[in-house]
Order: C-alpha cells, then structure tokens, then sequence
C-alpha cells in the first residue's frame, strides 16, 4: 500500500492527476486554498467562525515548502514538502472565475501568498468502512458527489454572503444514527452530517440531485436517502462569490483531489486535546 508520502511524490511527478478518494485509508487528507495575504486574516477568522465547512488544520509560513503544523507532515520526509505541487490537480481563479486547472501552482504562486489546509472528510471514510458502511463513491471507484447550497456562512471581513458546500453520500434510513454516531468523532474534518434526507436537500437549497456542482453524481437508491456534510470546497465558493473583490490569482485544491498528511485522524485529535 502507498504511504501519503508516496502519493505526494506521485503528485509532484504528474503521476497521480485524480481523485484521492480510498488513497492511504486511515491517514487523513487535507482541501486548499492559497490566498494573497491582504485577504489571509479575514480567512483566518472565516474558518475560526465556521468551523463545521472550514475545519482549519494548518497554513504555510515563510513560503510554499513549511507548515505552521508539524503534525501534519512529518520533518524525516525524504522528499520534503511543496504546497504548489503535493496535490494532483489545482483550480486556478482570477477575479472570482474559474480559468483552468493544472497540475502544479508553480507559475503561480507569488511572494507573500498564504495557502491554507481545510480538513477534508475522506478522513472519516476509512472509519465508515470498518462500520461496515463504505461510501458507495468508494465501492464504485468515484469522485464524491458535492453541491452548493443556499446556507451561509457566518461572516468575517470581505468574506461576506459565502454558501456552503456539502459533499453527499447516500445511505439507507436505518443506518443514519450509526453513520451520524461514526462521523461525529471527527469533528476536526467535518464531523457528523448537517443535514439528510430529501427534506433537507431542499432546506439547503438543492433542488436537482442528479446534477453536483463539483465531482460525480451517485445513484441513489429507493431505500437510501441523501446524506450531507460540510464541505472544503466551501472556500472555492467563497472567492466565486467575492468576485474582483480579490484581484489577484487564487489557487484551490480540484474539487476531490487532496493532499495525503503523514498523520492519522486518531494521532492527530489526540496531539491537538
């Protein structure tokens, strides 16, 4: 089995170019944003008063190759660490729009940008799978299935009037206190669903379940029901909604494709108490 070091790796060489899904079960994985430093404090407090769709772990200093948490990348890594090329595809934005993606930010990444690391909840995934529930994005090899919502986050600075994104997974109606009861430990990536059900896909705005704003669409069963949690594409959402606000480029994870840290969600929650 690949060690999230040698994932980083396979990203940097251009090897691994997709979704992260089921990569090193049991490590945790981390979403992007990368931030011209005018606008990294409000973001800082952005994910400190939200931290159910922006559960911050860590942020670069002094450059694109040092955390502000050790935890997360361990200092006897051969390869070392480079924010601009451990994850296997980036989203580029100017101005609030979307201009393409690749897989590298080397050409973009400019003195004084700050990138951030949100908890992702393919963090949780392994422990759905010893529960005995896989995520059926999982079993079928697939990118999570993720939507926009009309639910807003609380504001901080210029990041005013920014919805959530939840990724969904379906379950059936009797296993949702135990898939509740699993993802409610990790707290630190997302914790437990904020809403299920097709009641709640309309209380969070989503009226077409067939069609996801970012990653693939799932099937959902006659005896499954949608399940949603928060999502760290949050932030992506939250440059489109600034617009021209920021003038300079912005530099997401794509949608599904994270980082693998050298650290388990068990080792970290306890380091962090």
């Amino acid at each position: 089995m690949s060690t999230p070091e040698d994932i980083r790796l396979q990203c940097r060489k251009e090897i691994l170019t997709t979704h992260t899904s089921g990569l090193a079960p049991g490590y945790m994985q981390a979403n992007l944003i990368i931030l011209p430093s005018s606008v990294a404090e409000d973001f800082y407090a952005l994910c400190k008063r939200n931290p159910v769709p922006c559960p911050l772990i860590g942020r670069t200093v002094g450059g694109p190759t040092a955390l502000d948490n050790e935890l997360l990348i361990t200092n006897n890594s051969k390869n070392g660490f480079d924010i601009r090329t451990d994850f296997p595809q980036y989203c580029i934005y100017h101005k609030g729009k979307l201009q393409g993606t690749a897989n590298n930010c080397l050409k973009q990444w400019q003195d004084g940008y700050v990138g951030f690391l949100i908890g992702c909840s393919y963090s949780f995934e392994g422990a759905l799978i010893e529960a005995g529930l896989p995520p059926k994005n999982m079993i079928r090899g697939t990118n999570v299935t993720m939507y926009k919502t009309s639910k807003i986050m609380d504001p901080a600075g210029v990041f005013v009037g920014c919805p959530y994104v939840v990724s969904m997974r379906p379950y059936k109606k009797k296993d949702i206190d135990t898939v509740r009861k699993v993802t409610s430990k990790y707290a630190l990536t997302h914790g437990e669903p904020i809403d299920w059900g097709y009641d709640g896909a309309n209380r969070l705005g989503i009226h077409n379940l067939n069609t996801p704003d970012y990653g693939d669409p799932i099937d959902i069963q006659e005896d499954e029901i949608p399940v949603f949690w928060g999502c760290g594409v949050t932030p992506q959402l939250a440059v489109e909604t600034l617009g021209d606000i920021i003038e300079t480029e912005v530099i997401s994870h794509s949608p599904g494709c994270m980082l693998l840290l050298d650290v388990t969600y068990d080792d970290y929650s306890k380091l962090k108490e």
